[in-house]
């Protein structure tokens, strides 16, 4: 397969590229000064000279907490932009994967969300995807929407980053305890896109194939505490110096944006229709901390 995939920087564009490299597939990143989503226009001849045969959309305003001070260049990138990409697809007669997030739903679920939910996004971030969801979905291309969460890898900015440059300098992390979700590798995120859109390919005419779709890692429920804990267990066992994490409220934490307080995502429908199901989410964590190198900064999430 031949995809273009926006977000040349991100977590999951990276991810993509070598996974697809792997498989014997080729990935061209598409983004700026070439095309810009906070921009305007028609971005059909962008694509056609990539020749894909399927547009992966992964570029995002993902800064949550920025997103509120930034509304017009959220919606801009998250909306109107992911609605430009779905069009050019519609435009080339190529399917479109785009990718969204559990910030759709106010979290106040007790048990995990499946795509037939009603949405109610708590912000300008959640609302922002939700309005690229539905432009994708309106836009006349062949569309598939997968609502990923808690994504982290070896690149960019993302929690597991962050906990292990704080833990070189501190001795305890106050870190929410509340919030619940399953961290997913970018990795495995890139398999599953690559699984269903081998299956776009394949099966032009499957109308199934297309619609909202959760892909959220397996395992058990963690919160961020847990997860930090997962991590420097990681960190301990290669080697580095780890602190001691405390418990704390989303209260104890406050934030520019509120986070739902449960974020998990039922996946079934994923793995009956595209055959898709990611592994563990500790296991992968494992893959993802056996690849850190270098410098790791990001900004922190639910971290004190």
């Amino acid at each position: 397969m031949r995809i273009a995939v926006t977000g040349r920087n991100g977590q999951v564009a990276t991810a993509l590229i070598e996974r697809a490299a792997a498989a014997g597939h080729t990935v061209i990143a598409v983004g700026r000064p070439e095309l810009d989503l906070a921009e305007d226009g028609d971005a059909t001849a962008v694509f056609a000279a990539v020749k894909p045969d399927v547009i992966v959309s992964a570029a995002a305003h993902t800064a949550v907490d920025k997103a509120e001070s930034e509304a017009d260049l959220a919606f801009a990138i998250n909306g109107r932009g992911a609605g430009r990409v779905a069009k050019a697809a519609a435009a080339l007669g190529v399917p479109v994967i785009h990718l969204s997030t559990d910030y759709v739903f106010d979290g106040s679920k007790p048990t995990a969300w499946v795509e037939t939910d009603p949405v109610a996004p708590l912000g300008v971030y959640g609302a922002s995807k939700l309005a690229g969801e539905e432009a994708v979905l309106g836009s006349g291309a062949r569309a598939v929407v997968l609502r990923v969460a808690w994504v982290h890898s070896p690149f960019g900015a993302n929690f597991v980053k962050t906990m292990l440059r704080l833990a070189e300098t501190r001795d305890r992390l106050g870190v929410v305890a509340d919030q619940i979700g399953a961290p997913t590798s970018a990795f495995d995120i890139a398999d599953g896109i690559l699984a269903v859109a081998a299956n776009l390919v394949a099966r032009p005419a499957d109308s199934a194939l297309e619609g909202v779709f959760h892909m959220g890692a397996g395992g058990p429920d963690a919160s961020w505490a847990d997860f930090a804990e997962a991590i420097f267990a990681g960190a301990a066992a290669r080697g580095l110096k780890v602190p001691a994490v405390d418990r704390i409220p989303t209260s104890a934490y406050p934030t520019p944006a509120k986070r739902p307080a449960r974020s998990r995502l039922e996946s079934s429908k994923l793995a009956g229709v595209h055959g898709v199901v990611l592994p563990d989410w500790r296991g992968s964590l494992e893959l993802v901390l056996d690849r850190l190198e270098g410098p790791r900064s990001a900004a922190p999430e639910g971290v004190a």
